[in-house]
């Protein structure tokens, strides 16, 4: 009887190849499903104002363009208005959790969004090649809005320029992504008076997302996710459908709750899949768009998915059902 010949010992750099072979392996049947689909992605949080965390978000949207998606960056940048209204000395008020937002607090918020924020932004990504364009809500009409009122202890509030979106005209953006570029885009919108306003940044990604066709909206935040009976209980809600969380709404937080809202108009646009992910974990987007677990929390419309995943033998994530009367975790 030939004896078999041994395998030669493996090495710690060989172990450490083959791990990094198995992961990219993992990645193939995501590749599949997403490949030539646009995903919108909501940037903010400490994401934005970690420097290390910029630079693992660039990357990460750099490598989804590499592995054939088409990604959109949407962007707010409250702590930079914020800084920005301090050093030039504009008063900033808030109503009903709302920037009240006079002309003058206007011009230095589309200054920041769309000079600074946006460039620098635009600058990370383009540090591996010529893909990202910048470009305000405002430009060619992309997003159009109209005054937002609020209610305040049963009256009507006037808040100034902020903005509820209205329409969206994609053919700006759908243009660039057809032109192979990355549109990265300010929160910003033309206004019904031909002037602009403020909008939610949320918001303006979740309209994007179905005015574009998208097949992942990904918003990042400074959570990890939703949790069931917060604090007592900090058990990831990994899935919910859209009936689990129109039910849950009400009892969410408000900082949870536009967050939310806005992964719930996305799926119900048509959007198969909307997440939560937590943007202080480095490469969290990669970790949700290319692995079996995923991260954060998903919101879901079985069928679209179901569409979407079809042909590639990869079943969605499980879901979990929860009771209506949950308590959420807090927003950071």
């Amino acid at each position: 009887m030939i004896a078999r010949p041994s395998q030669p010992e493996e090495s710690e750099e060989q172990a450490e190849a083959r791990d990094k072979a198995a992961n990219l392996i993992e990645a193939l049947p995501w590749l599949s499903r997403f490949h030539g689909r646009t995903v919108v992605v909501k940037y903010g949080g400490n994401a934005m104002i970690n420097e290390e965390l910029r630079v693992r978000f660039a990357e990460s949207i750099v490598f989804l363009y590499y592995a054939g998606l088409r990604p959109v960056v949407v962007h707010g940048g409250g702590p930079q208005i914020n800084a920005m209204l301090d050093r030039v000395g504009v008063e900033s008020t808030f109503t009903a959790g709302l920037r009240v937002t006079t002309d003058e607090a206007m011009d230095v918020v589309r200054m920041v969004l769309t000079g600074q924020v946006n460039r620098e932004i635009v600058g990370l990504i383009n540090q591996h090649g010529p893909f990202a364009v910048g470009v305000s809500g405002e430009d060619a009409d992309i997003v159009q809005a109209e005054r937002k009122q609020v209610e305040v202890d049963g009256e009507t509030t006037d808040i100034g320029r902020v903005g509820e979106i209205r329409e969206v005209t994609p053919g700006p953006v759908s243009a660039l992504i057809g032109d192979g570029r990355i549109p990265v885009i300010s929160s910003v919108a033309r206004a019904d008076d031909g002037g602009v306003y403020n909008v939610n940044a949320d918001t303006a990604a979740s309209a994007l997302a179905v005015a574009l066709g998208a097949g992942k909206l990904i918003m990042l935040t400074d959570v990890e996710g939703l949790f069931a009976d917060y604090p007592d209980n900090t058990e990831l809600i990994s899935r919910l459908d859209a009936d689990e969380l129109r039910a849950l709404l009400p009892s969410l937080s408000s900082g949870m709750l536009p967050k939310m809202e806005a992964c719930l108009r996305a799926v119900e646009g048509g959007v198969p899949q909307a997440h939560i992910i937590d943007g202080r974990v480095p490469h969290s987007l990669l970790l949700e768009v290319f692995t079996d677990q995923g991260v954060g929390t998903m919101v879901a419309d079985a069928e679209l998915e179901a569409a979407l995943l079809r042909g590639n033998g990869h079943l969605p994530r499980t879901q979990r059902h929860q009771q209506t009367d949950q308590t959420i975790g807090e927003a950071q």
